[in-house]
């Protein structure tokens, strides 16, 4: 009886280990027996959550799967346009299983890889449609946004038939094949240089109005001055006048000397002039009897 009991204890230990298994924190698993997934009272699949879980021995094989947030981060692919261009896009996808049987089936055994082929396809072929129906400007604009939501709208509801649930999707980069990129730049820049020369040419027609406007100014300015200066000049002279009238009506002789006095500063204000006169001329009587003004 004690030789039984050492085996007996051994094969119920064996089959105590046998019969637990652990479910690490972001994973949750699926139990098959005989082949088929086991399912709860429902019918839907038994997930198993994270802890310490039972089974039967020999009979059940545990399949984990990992719960988490997973990202696909998509290889760039080449897609048309509604005007018949090709543009290069580059985007990624963040999914995670929801229905954990049918993601099991439908992916030959829970194969990540198989899953996420599955759903590049479906994510290709979702980004094809709303690409083909937009045109480049579209694409690159605010509209892109509408655009990722909508495939994302699409993705969703195509990927229910493979048990995962398409929480968001990116567009990382938009790019134009080589060949399109150098014949819109060489559209863009011709564009720039048009605009560019408009403004050269507004520029030059504002630059002529404000050097006309200024140019009017300045003559404006002159002629006002000028005007100014002669009427001034006209008052000063009639100041003059009027003061040799009355100093004239005053004293004759006096004023007489004084002409006199002006017509000789006049006369001999260079050394080299010559004059030719009668000494008898009245022209120097002024001269002749210095005295003569203050008699």
């Amino acid at each position: 009886m004690r030789n039984l009991l050492i085996p007996l204890i051994i094969l119920t230990t064996f089959i105590g280990l046998m019969s637990v298994f652990v479910i690490k924190e972001g994973e949750k698993s699926m139990v098959i027996r005989f082949g088929r997934i086991l399912k709860t009272d429902d019918n839907q699949t038994h997930i198993y959550e994270p802890g310490l879980q039972f089974k039967v021995p020999l009979f059940d094989r545990v399949e984990k799967l990992d719960s988490r947030i997973q990202t696909m981060d998509d290889q760039s692919d080449r897609f048309v346009t509604s005007e018949k261009k090709d543009v290069i896009i580059d985007s990624y996808v963040k999914w995670r299983i929801k229905n954990f049987g049918q993601y099991y089936l439908s992916t030959g055994g829970g194969n990540r890889l198989t899953a996420e082929a599955l759903l590049q396809r479906k994510v290709a072929d979702g980004l094809r449609a709303e690409i083909g129906s937009k045109t480049i400007k579209q694409i690159v604009s605010e509209e892109r946004e509408q655009v990722m939501a909508d495939v994302l709208k699409e993705v969703r509801e195509s990927a229910d038939d493979l048990g995962i649930e398409v929480i968001d999707l990116r567009i990382k980069k938009i790019n134009l094949p080589e060949e399109i990129s150098e014949s819109i730049y060489a559209r863009m820049r011709a564009e720039r240089e048009t605009v560019a020369r408009r403004h050269r040419s507004q520029g030059r027609e504002k630059a002529e109005v404000i050097r006309a406007q200024a140019e009017l100014e300045v003559a404006t300015l002159l002629a006002e001055a000028e005007r100014t200066a002669r009427v001034t000049r006209g008052e000063a002279d009639a100041t003059v006048a009027k003061i040799y009238a009355d100093s004239f009506t005053k004293d004759p002789e006096f004023y007489k000397f004084l002409r006199s006095l002006k017509a000789y500063e006049n006369s001999f204000n260079n050394k080299g002039d010559i004059l030719v006169l009668d000494p008898n001329s009245e022209f120097f009587q002024y001269m002749k009897q210095p005295n003569a003004i203050i008699q």
